[in-house]
């Protein structure tokens, strides 16, 4: 099993919740397809015109022309791989996790900077007091 998901600071409830979803998504592929289902996972990365994209990409300065690909991906990116996995293209497809990136998570460890607070353990000290 190929895991998509990169360590990122701050995030293990992401991590672990994405894990979850990949493992169960394996499971189903293997339990149910004796039933003809398949279970597949869609991973998409950056997305334009998202609240992820709105959210994350000034905190972590974004800048498409830094991507694999050279763009950032759009909603169209991820529905076409809706409709391939639904369309008789995919009939073999299953237990797999897609990522829809543009190939940027073979080139996170450039892309997310580390944050002060796991570089410099007195700066978090003073921010986690500033929030008691």
């Amino acid at each position: 099993m190929f895991l998509v998901s990169a360590g990122v600071a701050y995030q293990p409830h992401v991590s672990a919740a994405k894990a979850a979803v990949d493992a169960l998504s394996a499971v189903l592929a293997v339990e149910e397809g004796p039933n003809g289902i398949r279970s597949n996972v869609i991973a998409p990365g950056p997305i334009r015109d998202t609240e992820g994209w709105d959210r994350l990409s000034t905190i972590r300065g974004l800048n498409p022309n830094e991507f694999p690909l050279g763009r950032a991906g759009v909603i169209a990116d991820v529905a076409n791989t809706t409709v391939f996995l639904f369309s008789d293209a995919a009939t073999y497809i299953t237990g797999q996790v897609l990522p829809v990136d543009g190939s940027l998570v073979f080139s996170m460890s450039s892309f997310v900077p580390y944050p002060e607070g796991v570089l410099n353990t007195s700066f978090e000290a003073k921010e986690a007091k500033s929030k008691l």
